[in-house]
């Protein structure tokens, strides 16, 4: 036997002690254990121990071979190497103390740790000096962690080798120390071997800061010629260059190696994954003419995983369905093509990949989980993790809490809470697992228990601060935030710059603008680069209204992304400077995203001018076949195209969309209530109930605006009933049913929402201000004004005051409203010069548009406002010079234009210039090349709203409308009444009279239509789009006494309530 084996025969040595078995000593039994050992021949070997006497067990030397058998077998046992240890009966030589701080080693756990301290504490003196056993001594402490006792030991050798050092520097990398691997490497003065330049290597990848470059790339340029063929090096030196970013250097090395092994195709293929250069990965994928390995079949799963394109899909599904045998019990690469297929959104193929595998490791159901999770399928996820028997480690407690967290509703919160008490000791401890239990706990809103897990963890790290802040950010708590970010003693990382200038721009305070602009001024030189955090300290400075700043971060930035410029546009958005994003969207010469399509529309819907229905258009008929089915993209088109008037336009986006959700039904119905066709929403609503979709509070908000809009109360009535009490609760459903009352003119409806609402804030307030100045009670609205606390009111509020004021008469009240606003906006002083006009003090608007003139522009509706009250003055003089002046300043406001031409038109007839009213109004109006607004009333009759315009014939009961109508003329003549011609302003047709004329109006039309109802209803209620005429309103007040009749008339400016004793709440201010 000896003979066969040392000629390294070990098969027939084994051959022949099979053989003779029965006659074999110690001697031959050792020889036996060790050519097994060397033929990784695992079932011989146990065989043989299995044969073995009790008394032949405790043969030193057997053991000894036994041990290093166990030590290096394919199914390494380092157990059962302890086990042999506790039997030994001599003291272990160097060769098995070596063998022995291995097998600790690769355990680490405590009893290998327990074992191997022991050891090395009784280690005999005469081999303290022996390298190779303190080599692996120093190797088997730095896998425990111990990097004291490693360094000790380390330290300790006199005479240390390159190996001794390369597995110092190896035990600082898998300690995640490359610094200090860095810092060993630089005290060498040996001749480095292969292996440490690989250590080297892997080291200055770990880091990929500037010293790791600069010591990796001089290492490589002077690394002598001949290990420049070494495989083994060459890709140690691929992978760290890679991870530098340095995509040329790599590929030269790899071009540079003359027989490319697959390991060297796997180290480039992994580069450019991690380089985000999938495509890249996969054409040099294409070149492989090798056996293709378990890591390489990972690898471009992985790449195609990244891609998840047309060519990723065709070559991922092909490498799977033409793998061989062999790899379809590997778990790692079944992992990995799961992994791929989730990303590929094909489930079911993942789903029986998931269910081929015979051994499922906790790995297995980690991938399948993760992939649910991906594809936003968490229950599927949780009822997978309800079926695993096994033991569970960090990554699925990690993948089953951002389940729980995804979904957070109460099966979520169950098993997430569940099994976060339930969880070991040892993982509680475990920083990655208790940072996503905190994340879990917060996305629940469970603040508290979440702080208690923070507060538990011993060892903060900056990615558990960075958890704890994020919450408090998702919960609303920023202050909380910074509170938290302002107790950070670590090194701050990208993450929590990101985070922290999300904080600052939840708050936009003094405090935020404070930490969000000093963080930022202090940040260090190598976040300058980092495009995540400069987009959101973008976000930031445009939330803190710093244009400046943040365009200087933005040109700052050397290589922008599209989510950069992203970030930038849509803080112009904010700051309504639509305009800016317009022209920095121009200046895009890279593929658009989601997001940005999004971002342009929302531009284009704010601007709504000439350039902006351009642009919006272009883009949209331009845009992809891709973003077609993104309900995102279509959702903000159809906004946007509602904003631009164009309803049919918008119909047409939302009837292509196949699968439509709750935001693209509301997208529409905010649009038909923008454009004048509330009842629109009502159709919507009906189709929704159709499809079984359940009506959220933004659905419910939006129908209430609609009824709003249409403001008659026995519709929003029979809309409220339908809304369910646990949403009438919420607040913001409050506030608007305070306003839809207001507009329906029940004020005493909104008055009791009001009172029932116990935390008002300025919504609350200003919806019942603005509903008691609608319906002409000014001193309510003042005296509630006035109970409203300071801090509460805001532009809005004054807004609403003054105008209760205005339509009250009430000039002392609003000018002492007026005088104590600190900051008066152009809105607020419009308002004002509304109210003067109405009350005919020309004199004094005047002087405030020209105060306000001294620092702004002019603003068209002041002059409305002017012209408006010179109308109901009959003032023909001043009437003339405020239109040419409008005119003069405003030549691009052609629809303003066209109303102001309407109101001058009024004038002259009112004085009788018939001929020239007609001759102004044609001329004007051919010249500005717009249209008059047509005049259109509206009344909900038997359960349907009724639209009329101006001499309508359209209704099936129109003859009997028109017979109503002629009645009520003889009803009014008799009663004294007499048409006011002042209000036409055309010329008369032949076969038409005064009468006929005044009579056609839509608001008239409106009135008969609900007088000839059987039976008459308990009271009227009319919307129009325009301001009611003096006529109407007149003959309105008598109607409403002769037929004892109740009238309520909603017009463009506020509501008329028509009593039966003749009078209208307006007082005459309309």
């Amino acid at each position: 036997m000896k003979k066969l084996i040392d000629s390294k025969q070990y098969k027939e040595a084994l051959d022949l002690f099979d053989q003779q078995a029965e006659i074999c000593n110690n001697f031959t039994i050792d020889m036996a254990i060790k050519a097994c050992t060397i033929l990784n021949d695992y079932k011989r070997g146990i065989t043989i121990q299995q044969k073995l006497s009790a008394n032949l067990l405790n043969n030193s030397y057997i053991q000894t071979s036994l041990i290093h058998f166990y030590n290096l077998m394919s199914n390494n046992m380092p157990d059962k190497v302890f086990d042999l240890l506790n039997e030994m009966t001599i003291k272990p030589n160097n060769f098995t103390l070596t063998i022995l701080f291995n097998a600790c080693g690769k355990l680490a756990n405590d009893r290998a740790m327990k074992i191997g301290k022991k050891l090395l504490d009784e280690i005999p003196d005469n081999y303290r000096n022996d390298n190779i056993l303190l080599t692996s001594a120093t190797h088997m402490l730095m896998k425990f962690g111990d990097i004291q006792s490693a360094e000790r030991v380390f330290h300790s050798i006199k005479e240390k080798n390159i190996i001794n050092y390369g597995a110092m520097i190896k035990g600082y990398i898998e300690n995640e120390m490359p610094e200090k691997a860095l810092d060993l490497f630089e005290q060498i003065h040996l001749k480095l071997d292969n292996v440490t330049y690989t250590i080297v290597f892997d080291a200055c990848a770990q880091l990929a800061n500037v010293r790791a470059m600069k010591i990796g790339r001089k290492l490589l340029h002077e690394m002598p010629d001949n290990y420049k063929n070494n495989n083994f090096i060459s890709n140690s030196a691929i992978h760290m260059l890679m991870k530098f970013g340095d995509v040329q250097s790599a590929e030269r090395i790899f071009h540079s190696i003359k027989e490319k092994n697959i390991i060297t195709y796997g180290a480039m293929i992994k580069g450019y994954i991690g380089n985000e250069m999938s495509e890249k990965a996969l054409d040099l994928f294409e070149q492989i003419h090798l056996k293709l390995n378990t890591v390489i079949y990972t690898i471009v799963f992985n790449a195609c995983s990244q891609l998840a394109n047309d060519r990723a899909k065709k070559i991922g599904k092909k490498l799977l369905d033409e793998m061989p045998d062999n790899y379809r019990n590997d778990n790692v690469v079944l992992n990995s093509a799961t992994h791929m297929l989730m990303k590929f959104g094909d489930i079911q193929s993942a789903e029986r990949v998931f269910h081929s595998i015979k051994e499922k490791n906790i790995i297995t159901y980690g991938a399948m989980m993760k992939g649910y999770i991906e594809n936003e399928m968490s229950e599927k996820a949780l009822d997978l993790f309800e079926q695993i028997h096994l033991k569970l480690n960090t990554v699925i407690y990690t993948i089953v809490f951002n389940a729980c967290s995804q979904l957070a509703n109460d099966r979520a919160k169950k098993i997430g809470k569940k099994l976060l008490d339930e969880i070991p000791d040892n993982y509680r401890n475990d920083n990655v697992v208790l940072t996503s239990a905190i994340h879990m706990l917060t996305k629940f809103g469970d603040i508290q228990s979440a702080e208690r897990v923070f507060h538990s963890i011993k060892e903060k790290n900056i990615i558990t601060y960075g958890a704890m802040i994020k919450g408090y950010i998702g919960n609303e708590m920023s202050e909380r935030a910074l509170d938290l970010f302002e107790q950070i003693h670590l090194k701050l990382d990208s993450v929590i710059h990101t985070i922290v200038f999300n904080a600052c721009s939840q708050l936009a305070n003094d405090r935020a603008m404070k930490i969000g602009k000093k963080l930022l001024h202090e940040m260090h030189d190598n976040y300058r680069n980092d495009n995540v955090v400069l987009t959101s300290a973008i976000h930031m400075l445009m939330r803190f209204g710093d244009i400046q700043s943040a365009e200087r971060v933005f040109h700052s930035i050397k290589e922008k992304n599209i989510i950069t410029y992203g970030a930038m546009m849509k803080g112009y958005i904010e700051n309504e400077m639509s305009g800016k994003t317009l022209d920095l969207f121009e200046q895009i010469h890279l593929k658009l995203d989601t997001v940005s399509y999004a971002i342009v529309f929302n531009a284009c819907s704010q601007l709504a001018n000439d350039r902006a229905k351009k642009i919006g258009k272009k883009l949209f008929d331009e845009m992809p076949d891709n973003y077609r089915n993104d309900n995102v993209v279509l959702t903000s088109a159809i906004h946007m195209l509602t904003k631009f008037g164009d309803i049919q336009s918008a119909e047409r986006v939302f009837h292509s969309i196949k699968e439509k959700n709750i935001i693209t039904y509301g997208a529409l119905m905010n649009g038909y209530n923008m454009n004048g066709e509330p009842w629109k929403c009502f159709e919507v609503w009906e189709e929704m109930k159709q499809r079984d979709i359940v009506l959220n509070q933004i659905i419910w908000t939006i129908l209430i605006g609609a009824c709003s809009k249409i403001g008659m109360i026995r519709q929003s009535q029979y809309i409220l009933h339908q809304v369910p009490l646990h949403i009438q609760n919420q607040k913001q459903v409050q506030n608007s049913v305070i306003h839809m009352w207001g507009k329906c003119g029940s004020v005493e409806k909104a008055r009791n929402v009001y009172e029932s609402v116990d935390d008002r804030d300025t919504v609350t307030y200003t919806a019942m201000i603005n509903g008691f100045g609608l319906n002409g009670m000014g001193s309510e609205a003042i005296k509630l004004y006035r109970e409203m606390p300071n801090n509460l009111r805001n532009e809005v509020t004054h807004i609403c005051v003054l105008n209760a004021c205005s339509h009250s008469g009430f000039l002392h009240e609003a000018q002492n409203i007026y005088n104590e606003i600190s900051f008066k906006t152009e809105k607020i002083v419009t308002v004002m010069t509304d109210c003067l006009s109405r009350l005919f003090l020309f004199d004094e608007a005047q002087k405030l548009i020209d105060e306000y003139e001294k620092k702004n522009s002019p603003n068209f509706v002041m002059y409305m406002c002017l012209l408006s009250g010179a109308r109901n003055n009959r003032n023909n003089n001043l009437s003339k010079k405020i239109y040419n002046r409008m005119k003069s300043l405003f030549p691009d406001a052609k629809q303003g234009l066209v109303s102001g031409t309407i109101l001058l038109t009024n004038i002259y007839s009112s004085i009788g210039e018939h001929q020239l009213a007609k001759n102004f109004r044609y001329n004007q109006i051919k010249e500005l090349g717009s249209k008059v607004k047509m005049g259109l009333s509206w009344t909900y009759v038997n359960g349907e709203i009724v639209q009329f315009k101006a001499h309508d014939h359209s209704h099936p009961r129109s003859s009997e409308i028109y017979a109503e109508l002629d009645r009520l003329a003889g009803e009014l003549i008799e009663h004294g009444y007499k048409f006011d011609s002042s209000w036409i302003t055309r010329q008369l047709r032949e076969e038409e009279t005064i009468e006929s004329v005044l009579c056609g109006h839509s608001e008239k039309l409106a009135i008969a239509y609900n007088l000839i109802q059987r039976p008459l209803p308990d009271f009227i209620q009319i919307t129009k789009n325009l301001r009611v005429c003096g006529d109407c309103h007149e003959a309105t007040k008598l109607i409403a006494k002769i037929r004892q009749i109740d009238i309520i008339v909603r017009d463009a400016n506020r509501i008329h309530h028509f009593h039966k004793n003749g009078q209208c709440s307006c007082q005459s201010h309309f």
